[in-house]
């Protein structure tokens, strides 16, 4: 990782821990938008925006952490939780589904 990005992300980490979740979420916007293929930070800016009430922008950045690492049981995991918050019940038990198959051994089916 690019020593900026880490500089950023781990300022925006700081940020989150004495409660700044605007500022937390700029930081970790900033590091996507330098380097679209960081999936830390697509998930921690979801995470971000969820503990913000910023539903569906959660929901967009945990789509974006899933395609980047779509075997990751923990990204399926906290979209599942972002579609809940989203009131997106639906997508969010398909989405719990594939945590559950990924914690299970299996494998999610890609279309690539």
């Amino acid at each position: 990782m690019d020593q900026k990005i880490e500089e950023i992300f781990d300022d925006a980490t700081g940020d989150i821990a004495v409660g700044d979740l605007e500022a937390a979420i700029e930081k970790y916007r900033r590091c996507v938008e330098m380097d679209p293929d960081f999936f830390e930070g697509w998930h921690a800016l979801g995470m971000s925006l969820m503990k913000n009430g910023r539903n569906s922008e959660a929901v967009e950045a945990g789509l974006q952490a899933v395609k980047l690492r779509p075997q990751d049981m923990l990204a399926w995991s906290s979209l599942s939780l972002f579609h809940v918050r989203n009131n997106q019940i639906k997508e969010a038990e398909a989405a719990g589904g594939k945590a559950r198959i990924l914690s299970w051994g299996g494998k999610i089916k890609t279309d690539s």
